[in-house]
């Protein structure tokens, strides 16, 4: 018993310490301030700025309350406690062990949840996914990829849109954008960014030779409403054409698919799953808008660090995990060291232990 309570104590001073880190409370006292500027008579004079506070209101909301439970229940397993004292029933003990383990387990998820502290992590996700050498086998390992991706999301509970997609003629996919929508999805997704590297014995050639495959993972978060990034009609040249599907055949008789290039900086944006050319070009500007927003944030620290005397090394394409799966399969992460042997599962989107190793990982470099 008192190994029990001891564990319970330790577990509420970890929770106090963390809470204090998070600046927990003064997220609340925020949010209380904002619920009554909403309350305000014209607070919805200016419907851009109330839509922006009403977010930050809704974030913190859903940031705090899983704090404010779990001290509640911590309170309650004290309570449960000093009723051992008095009555030393085994009833009271197996339900206070109970209570404990339930508090270790909600602890542990507001733990990593906790990682999730960056400007734009409760933001939407796009996913960009390109096939690099290795040919048909390359595209298939892109289509693997993207299977994997989706399995995620239908883990979480998130919705899925594919905004563009470019088939191999033989198997598997050039390239593809997703557009994911939940909650943290980019804190979550951002951890796949770079190169993923496949090992394994090839399904495309008679004699199944080993065969190594690489393809690009690009996630950024989906910027919206921002007035940061402005983009001129004269910086753009958009292209439309008729929407194409696995092997090349068109899938539309009209031209629907958009084509959007910004010629100051060269970067390209294609979309063409939807039957409409406006939606497409709709989905195009917002990703064409959320690479922008990216490239001046990362211009923008590579300034800060040259300032700092920080030398950066041109390291972007290497691979950040492999995929092994012949011999001793295995998956491991080349940034954190994580590995597991059941690649089938990771393949079948088991990835929040690679994502939080990143996120740990993150915090520490």
């Amino acid at each position: 018993m008192e190994n029990l309570l001891a564990k319970i104590e330790e577990l509420r001073e970890r929770f106090l310490k963390t809470k204090l880190l998070l600046d927990i409370d003064g997220k609340i006292v925020r949010e209380k301030e904002l619920r009554l500027k909403m309350s305000e008579d014209d607070f919805w004079d200016n419907q851009e700025a109330a839509v922006k506070v009403s977010r930050v209101a809704e974030n913190l909301a859903d940031e705090t309350k899983e704090w404010l439970a779990m001290e509640k229940e911590i309170r309650e397993a004290e309570e449960i406690a000093a009723l051992f004292d008095k009555e030393e029933s085994e009833e009271l003990l197996d339900e206070l062990q109970k209570k404990y383990e339930e508090l270790e387990k909600d602890f542990s998820h507001l733990e990593f949840m906790s990682l999730f502290s960056e400007k734009y992590d409760h933001y939407n996700a796009l996913l960009s996914l390109h096939s690099g050498t290795g040919g048909v086998d390359a595209q298939d390992w892109t289509q693997m990829l993207e299977r994997m991706y989706l399995r995620f999301a239908e883990r979480q509970g998130w919705k899925v849109e594919i905004l563009d997609a470019n088939y191999g003629n033989e198997a598997g996919m050039k390239s593809a954008v997703l557009r994911i929508v939940g909650p943290w999805a980019y804190a979550y997704l951002k951890s796949e960014n770079g190169v993923h590297r496949l090992l394994r014995n090839s399904p495309f050639n008679a004699d199944g030779l080993r065969q190594t495959s690489f393809a690009l993972v690009e996630v950024i978060p989906e910027i919206k409403d921002d007035n940061t990034v402005i983009i001129k009609d004269d910086d753009l040249r958009i292209d439309v054409f008729r929407s194409s599907g696995p092997g090349g055949q068109s899938v539309n008789t009209t031209d629907s698919a958009v084509r959007i290039v910004h010629i100051p900086t060269g970067i390209t944006v294609t979309c063409q799953t939807e039957r409409s050319q406006h939606q497409n070009k709709e989905n195009a500007m917002n990703i064409l808008k959320a690479k922008l927003f990216q490239l001046a944030a990362q211009e923008k620290e590579a300034e800060e660090k040259k300032l700092k005397g920080v030398v950066q090394k041109a390291e972007w394409g290497r691979q950040i995990r492999s995929y092994f799966m012949y011999g001793n399969r295995l998956v491991k992460d080349h940034r954190t060291d994580y590995e597991t042997s059941n690649v089938d599962a990771v393949l079948d989107g088991d990835l929040e232990p690679f994502m939080e190793a990143y996120l740990r990982w993150l915090k520490k470099n």
